[in-house]
């Protein structure tokens, strides 16, 4: 079984910055994309960022140029630098990953329980 552990979140002055991480912890498992999503109140969860193993990332239109993903492989951890911050980027911020399980190769989807980013105006 694995599950992700976010952490980073909290209250932020429009223009500023924060930083959120997640962990994957578990057994017999390999990761193939880790990411980011988020929920705004009234909102559909939508992808914020993503980074496939090997891969290139790939990011919402919304937020290019002011976010980067990035990976730690040996750590089964992801990263999200949030700079330039809206108002509008408030939201519960979700860490996703696909993985595959070892030996069998299964794919399967585990999500954090979120993280709630504030950006006051």
């Amino acid at each position: 079984q694995v599950q992700l552990v976010e952490s980073g979140g909290g209250l932020v002055e429009a223009g500023g910055s924060l930083r959120l991480s997640c962990v994957a912890s578990g057994s017999r498992f390999r990761i193939a994309v880790m990411g980011w999503y988020r929920q705004a109140p009234g909102k559909q969860r939508e992808l914020v960022a993503s980074a496939p193993t090997g891969g290139s990332t790939n990011y919402a239109d919304s937020v290019k140029g002011r976010f980067t993903i990035s990976r730690d492989n040996a750590k089964n951890t992801v990263y999200l630098q949030m700079n330039s911050l809206k108002p509008e980027d408030t939201a519960v911020y979700y860490c996703n990953a696909n993985a595959l399980t070892v030996p069998d190769l299964k794919l399967f989807t585990v999500w954090g329980p979120g993280t709630l980013v504030t950006v006051s105006s």
